[in-house]
């Protein structure tokens, strides 16, 4: 029998532990010691790519735990705990843990090398990359699930994935959108496509192809 593939190796134990709502509480807790605590803090733990180049290695994985404000921590962690919660209950917590964590990371070296070649030096902060991989995750389990936009408007869940990132390769290409970090929504969602793919064994298009 051959060897299972490492990229595909479940764990053994994956039981649903609520690991979104202590990513919450983390994203909290570090948003009152940037914010209140210790500001200076903020420069340690977001994205600085001369920072990086100076020696804060961790900076590409601790940026997705800051925030630019109180409004951007509440709409990030409310899109996480909505649609993080109903993932990790179907893929389980220590999978769903590997998958943010890898998502947010990936989403942060991608931008910082978009940042050098580009020779700008700008402060990335936020969950967002992380967030958007988590939404595509959440479209691909359950398709049919309608999300209200705006609390108004209801949408497929693919509909969505596929409206968002149409707007953010246009807001990328075009530079809309002043500061936000398009190309680090974009990362977020590439990875989770390709996480799908190679890990889960799932063709997103497919299956966004099925709820039409």
């Amino acid at each position: 029998m051959a060897k299972k593939n490492i990229l595909n190796r479940k764990f053994r134990n994956n039981s649903y532990t609520n690991v979104t709502l202590k990513l919450v509480i983390i994203n909290a807790l570090v948003y009152l010691l940037t914010s209140m605590i210790y500001p200076r803090s903020a420069y340690y733990l977001a994205m600085i790519p001369s920072f990086v180049l100076g020696g804060y290695f961790w900076q590409p994985f601790t940026y997705m735990f800051v925030h630019g404000g109180f409004s951007h921590l509440l709409f990030n962690m409310i899109s996480l705990y909505l649609f993080g919660t109903m993932v990790e209950q179907r893929i389980g917590s220590k999978e769903f843990t590997l998958f943010y964590l890898l998502a947010g990371l990936f989403s942060g070296l991608v931008s910082f090398f978009s940042y050098l070649l580009a020779g700008t030096n700008v402060i990335l902060v936020g969950a967002s990359g992380a967030i958007y991989g988590v939404l595509l995750m959440f479209a691909v389990f359950f398709p049919y699930a309608r999300v209200f936009v705006f609390g108004l408007i209801p949408l497929r869940a693919p509909t969505l994935v596929i409206l968002y990132t149409g707007i953010e390769l246009y807001s990328q290409v075009f530079s809309r959108g002043g500061n936000v970090a398009h190309l680090t929504h974009l990362s977020g969602l590439l990875f989770a496509y390709l996480y799908c793919l190679i890990r889960m064994r799932i063709n997103p298009i497919d299956v966004f192809k099925r709820t039409r």
